[in-house]
């Protein structure tokens, strides 16, 4: 992490001294570069290397599916640019038909870029405002606040260009999602990360208190924790039913370029199918249609889109008995969770305890929710207007099974720690009496 500490100062003279000079005058270009450039510039990149590879992408795309004999280049980029605002939460429109679904997957990856590059505007502008001595001494220090605006203003100008210049009468790309989504990814990716790269988040991190902290680590742990087992669960669902998967594709007649692009169409969405599997787990399911609904206890389906991974979905239906109890898995992954940071950061209290694994995970349901809320969307035209996991039901289901899993656990292995303490306590004790009497 870049420090924050005043240089040393140069010294004069030849040999290692000199060659320490230039170093330092190195370190110190490095972190004191212009501010205002160096945000914006910033944010503008980190909005422009997804559209860039998404707009090759979209050509690449055009020249596999019919060898650039239907259509034309710009249509092509059209469409890559469209893809962009698209997971920035643009809808548009495809032959009259309103698509407002986000493929997160791409959403993920702008905010992966954002991360990369904030992280490195943090480190090249390290070097302006105080120190670390005078920040820890209540110093006002601008610097990470102003560079997060300057580079949330980057970002919005490139999709408010980009939604200008792709823009068509039938399409009509919403600009005010589009900052809408700059704006989130400004403050709640690019901010951070800048102040991670300048060092100041070592520094305020610290004046954070420590409940709150292990707090949000618990939360943190249990979304990891679940996300692994809706992934297990959604490829053990595809793999069982791969041979619906296979006649899909063939039905589809897709050549190689067909079938690349497909699964690259799937990549973008596997984070929707695993909120999709995650309310599946928790118990109120989702819907794939109107009229239609998939849950541990009942399963109804109407005719679906010819997509590949729509093959993980279960049978329609009454659904085995085994099923009902998948809704005990989140609040295993909760007790698991909270033990282990029990165990790893023990407190003997038992309200201290309780309120860790019962805070984190009510925390966790509702970020968990709050992701749900973008999972779906309208995919297609009538009843595949309605897509998308119940959010209420989720937002229920989640901060009742994760909350009770952690508190479970905490309190389970707080009690094993006193009891355990207490056992030492005694030993000692005797020891020390055993010693008296000698």
């Amino acid at each position: 992490m870049t420090s924050l500490q005043s240089p040393p100062s140069r010294r004069t003279g030849s040999g290692r001294g000199s060659a320490r000079s230039d170093a330092d005058l190195r370190r110190d270009l490095a972190t004191t570069r212009p501010l205002v450039p160096t945000a914006t510039i910033g944010g503008a990149i980190a909005a422009g290397g997804p559209l860039l590879v998404c707009l090759a992408l979209a050509v690449v795309g055009w020249f596999l599916t019919d060898a650039g004999g239907a259509g034309s280049p710009s249509g092509a980029l059209r469409v890559g640019a469209h893809g962009w605002l698209v997971a920035h939460g643009s809808t548009v429109a495809v032959e009259g038909i309103r698509l407002t679904a986000i493929p997160l997957g791409l959403t993920l990856i702008c905010a992966w870029t954002t991360w990369r590059v904030g992280h490195r505007v943090g480190e090249s502008i390290s070097g302006h405002g105080p120190d670390a001595d005078r920040i820890a001494d209540g110093a006002r220090d601008w610097t990470v606040p102003l560079a997060a605006a300057l580079f949330t203003v980057g970002y919005a100008v490139v999709g408010v260009l980009t939604c200008s210049v792709a823009a068509t009468a039938a399409s009509t790309p919403s600009s005010a999602r589009v900052v809408l989504w700059s704006i989130v990814l400004g403050a709640g990716v690019g901010a951070p990360a800048i102040a991670y790269g300048s060092g100041r988040a070592s520094i305020w991190l610290p004046s954070v208190p420590a409940m709150v902290r292990d707090v949000l680590l618990v939360a943190r742990r249990i979304l990891g924790l679940w996300a692994l087992a809706c992934l297990v669960a959604l490829v053990a669902a595809f793999v069982l039913d791969f041979s619906t998967a296979a006649n899909v594709v063939s039905q589809l007649h897709a050549d190689a370029g067909g079938v690349l692009l497909m699964t690259v169409l799937t990549l973008l969405v596997l984070p929707n199918a695993l909120l999709f599997s995650s309310a599946y787990l928790l118990g109120p399911g989702f819907t794939v249609g109107a009229g239609t609904t998939v849950s541990t206890t009942a399963v109804v389906l109407g005719p679906l889109p010819m997509f590949p991974l729509l093959a993980a979905l279960p049978d329609q239906g009454a659904q085995p008995w085994w099923t009902d109890w998948l809704m005990l898995s989140p609040v295993l992954i909760a007790l698991y969770v909270a033990g282990r940071v029990q165990r790893d950061r023990p407190t003997l209290a038992w309200d201290q305890a309780a309120i860790r694994g019962c805070a984190g995970g009510i925390t966790a349901g509702v970020l968990l929710t709050l992701l749900t809320a973008f999972a779906g969307g309208a995919v297609g035209p009538g009843r595949m207007r309605d897509v998308g996991p119940y959010t209420f039901d989720v937002l229920l289901h989640s901060i009742t099974s994760f909350g009770i899993g952690g508190v479970v656990g905490a309190v389970v292995v707080c009690w094993w720690q006193r009891d355990a303490d207490s056992w030492v306590r005694v030993r000692l004790a005797g020891l020390g009496r055993a010693r008296l009497r000698r």
